[in-house]
């Protein structure tokens, strides 16, 4: 009988996301794949009336906090109430963060939230168990303040101790996949305890390469390893893929010929061909900040939105502070919906990540 339930649960709530799909206009379906950055720091500021109006118009699915939007614990709680409040029923406003522990920490001890230590320290000196009750807590602690999407783990591997970026900072449990894969799952358990989704990071793996894909264009094609891939492979398999951040990183393995140059981040090859359908993933693919210097200096902005979604992304995640504005979700939907009357296939797959999304979604209802 349990059985029998489960499964009309399952048909009931795919019944409920296609038709959703048909309702919804592109504009309506491409506003969930946007996420964006802000300037403000409190519910009283004029922006914010402005973000509120983005998220109940359906304009954005999802925004990110920075540290520069934490002026107090309190302050944020107010933000994200309201926010929250305003999206539409349905379709909860992800409402993200990098709270990764260690120095990608954006609430701080300056504001009275209590920090964790990095990656690579809670490898060292904990246990699967104790590094559970860990994010367990911190998990907690951000779902009361109202995020609801942490993003991390990384479980990019140590393959170059000399990584400008990860290895620098700690930012990775351990340079053996069975390591990371078993810390990510006490982080990825942790957070699911709270109420709150997780996001791996950076597929296909940010660990081996000699530069920093914020600064601009990064080839990992003569440092990358084919066991970068074992921690993503592991966590896919035990279901504990809540998301994936797609990195900014070239591999000349997923150029096709005759094709310029796209980090993983633009390539059907990695985010189709590998990841969905090599490694199994049918889940919510994000991209990472699209305003970094790997995307910002080499694509324009209409071509950089149309290869990420062709590519197989599911959200266009947006710091919005290259040149900051509210206006930003409107000129990114303007795209997306003139692409979509232009070419059926597109649509398609504005549609298809609606539903994925939407599925994601529904686990915080």
């Amino acid at each position: 009988m349990r059985f029998v339930f489960a499964a009309l649960t399952s048909i009931l709530l795919f019944l409920t996301i296609l038709s959703a799909s048909h309702a919804q206009s592109v504009r309506e379906m491409a506003g969930q794949m946007v996420m964006i950055g802000f300037q403000h720091k409190s519910a009283n500021a004029d922006a914010h009336k402005k973000l509120l109006s983005l998220v109940k118009s359906g304009q954005v699915g999802g925004v990110m906090y920075l540290k520069y939007n934490v002026a107090s614990l309190k302050a944020v709680s107010g933000m994200n109430a309201s926010l929250q409040k305003a999206a539409p029923r349905g379709a909860p406003l992800l409402i993200a963060i990098d709270q990764e522990g260690g120095v990608v920490e954006r609430l701080t001890s300056a504001v009275g939230f209590k920090e964790i230590p990095k990656a690579r320290d809670v490898a060292l000196n904990m246990n699967k168990d104790s590094a559970l009750a860990l994010y367990s807590d911190l998990g907690q602690r951000m779902a009361k303040l109202g995020f609801n999407v942490n993003f991390g783990p990384v479980v990019d591997l140590i393959v170059n101790q000399q990584n400008p970026i990860i290895a620098k900072y700690g930012r990775s449990f351990s340079s053996k996949s069975d390591i990371v894969t078993k810390f990510a799952i006490s982080f990825i358990d942790g957070h699911n305890r709270a109420g709150m989704l997780t996001s791996l990071k950076h597929f296909p793996g940010h660990g081996s390469s000699k530069a920093d894909s914020h600064l601009g264009f990064v080839d990992i094609s003569n440092t990358w390893v084919e066991k970068e891939y074992e921690p993503f492979q592991a966590l896919i398999t035990a279901g504990k893929a809540d998301m994936i951040m797609a990195g900014h990183l070239f591999h000349k393995g997923y150029q096709r010929q005759g094709e310029p140059q796209v980090p993983a981040s633009l390539s059907p090859v990695a985010l189709t061909t590998v990841l969905r359908e090599g490694m199994g993933f049918d889940g919510v693919v994000i991209s990472d900040d699209m305003e970094m210097g790997a995307i910002t200096k080499h694509y324009g902005f209409e071509e950089a939105i149309i290869r990420a979604v062709n590519a197989g992304n599911d959200i266009l995640l947006y710091s919005n502070t290259v040149k900051p504005s509210l206006n930003l979700p409107a000129k990114v939907l303007d795209v997306l919906e003139a692409e979509a009357a232009r070419d059926p296939a597109f649509r398609a797959r504005i549609e298809q990540s609606y539903n994925r999304i939407i599925r994601m979604k529904q686990r915080l209802n």
